[in-house]
């Protein structure tokens, strides 16, 4: 079946053979023939473009047009696994397409150096280009996590971002309203199991959490919120939001310190 998406336009032109593009798609679309990169079927290409930054000629580019659709047993066939990077449904930038990363490392496993990987299980990970149907929200233990917190805590991944799933923004510099009316949403799709909102110090900040409980109490949502403040000296003070409807800002009452939850 044909439709008009996205798919990946190789200037024959501009190509000179170097092949580099070819491991860059995972799915097996892309060979060298006679001498020029070519797509060899339209339905192994998925449109994401992951190939576009290694082709040195600039010889790549996405364009919009009837093609066949995407077609994951193909590329079963062809490359013997399974794609997990869905076809982009929309328009905008490859690097927004949804994806689920590795599976994050064993629990008390270090993440923070070179040699370990990495505990990001999602992508893209700014409150803003986060899908609220993303395959990766369902049933997920949320990390709200302003943008300064990653590069504060020495320890972010291990201590916070270890079995969660990533949503960071600035409640200074963003749209708060649209980041809850996002997390509504997010909530109302999803059986979303429990939310970790990091946060810093500084008074700028701690607006993320009220827009994080607002947002559940649009969405009739009971998830259980817990937060977590890192100083600027890089100290976290793992934390519990107070009973709801106790007036004010959430983020400027006394809470009691707890043990954050430990992911399965």
């Amino acid at each position: 079946m044909k439709r008009i998406r996205k798919i990946v336009r190789i200037d024959e032109d501009k190509c000179d053979g170097c092949g580099l593009c070819v491991p860059s798609c995972a799915e097996g679309a892309i060979q060298i023939i006679d001498g020029k990169a070519k797509v060899i079927h339209e339905a192994l290409c998925d449109g994401i473009g992951n190939c576009l930054g290694e082709c040195p000629q600039d010889a790549i580019s996405i364009e919009e047009r009837e093609a066949e659709d995407f077609d994951p047993d193909l590329v079963e066939k062809v490359t013997g696994h399974r794609p997990e990077v869905p076809a982009p449904t929309t328009g905008g930038c490859p690097g927004s397409a949804t994806r689920t990363l590795r599976p994050t490392p064993a629990a008390g496993q270090a993440a923070t150096t070179d040699d370990q990987p990495s505990a990001l299980a999602n992508w893209p990970v700014q409150l803003h280009l986060v899908p609220p149907s993303a395959p990766y929200l369902q049933g997920a233990d949320l990390l709200i996590a302003a943008d300064c917190v990653g590069f504060a805590l020495p320890a972010f991944q291990r201590k916070l971002l270890e079995g969660r799933v990533l949503m960071i923004g600035c409640p200074k510099l963003d749209d708060g309203r649209f980041y809850q009316d996002k997390l509504t949403e997010v909530l109302q799709l999803n059986d979303i199991r429990s939310i970790t909102i990091a946060y810093m110090e500084v008074p700028c900040c701690h607006g993320l959490v009220r827009l994080v409980r607002d947002a559940a109490a649009a969405a009739g949502s009971d998830v259980d919120i817990h937060s977590a403040m890192v100083t600027v000296d890089g100290e976290l003070e793992e934390q519990a939001p107070d009973p709801a409807g106790s007036g004010g800002c959430p983020a400027d009452r006394e809470m009691p310190l707890i043990q954050l939850p430990n992911k399965q």
